[in-house]
């Protein structure tokens, strides 16, 4: 699931071949003039998009026309990459041990928005990202790997931002693989 350009996707997307035991079978946008849509679409990746704007007086109807589609579709594992909608709990129960999510912060510092400045206004020393099972909290579900980034002295929140996305990169596919090598407890 994306709400963006996609990146964490298509590096999701380019590491499940030859013996990954997974293979993405849909890449879904919550808004229908995303970049990511169409890089998934020149992988030969089928895509979809439930416009959440057309249907925001009633997020409702949105969760279910996405759980639909994912069930439709037989998505074992959801990733959310980028995907900059909050889902409810009863959603969220519905795929419960099944989804994943990458957060550009070591969990359980930062939960939500602008970690890099939260980071750096604190004085951290290191920043990095977690993937994590998502749960009904926000960015409370259990850590299944994180990745360190230095804060440099003269980072801002774009430059710090630029090299945690590299080790996002370089991490989700890594636990993902893992994760699909195990047993899954949402099947």
């Amino acid at each position: 699931l994306i709400s963006g350009e996609g990146s964490n996707m298509i590096k999701l997307c380019q590491s499940m071949v030859g013996d990954h035991p997974a293979r993405p079978v849909l890449v879904l946008s919550n808004g229908p003039l995303v970049g990511g849509l169409e890089k998934a679409a020149a992988m030969g990746i089928p895509i979809q998009t439930i416009d959440h704007q057309a249907l925001s007086a009633n997020s409702t109807a949105f969760e279910a026309e996405l759980a639909r589609i994912l069930q439709e579709d037989a998505a074992d594992i959801i990733c959310l990459a980028g995907f900059m909608r909050i889902l409810s709990p009863s959603f969220v129960q519905l795929f419960h041990g099944c989804m994943l999510n990458i957060h550009p912060s070591l969990l359980p510092k930062y939960p939500g928005l602008n970690t890099h400045a939260r980071a750096l206004a604190a004085g951290d020393r290191q920043a990095g990202c977690s993937v994590h099972l998502v749960t009904p909290e926000l960015d409370k579900g259990p850590i299944l790997g994180q990745e360190s980034v230095p804060i440099l002295p003269h980072d801002t929140s774009d430059s710090l931002a630029a090299r945690v996305l590299v080790a996002e990169h370089q991490l989700y596919p890594r636990v993902l693989r893992s994760f699909a090598e195990g047993p899954l407890a949402c099947l």
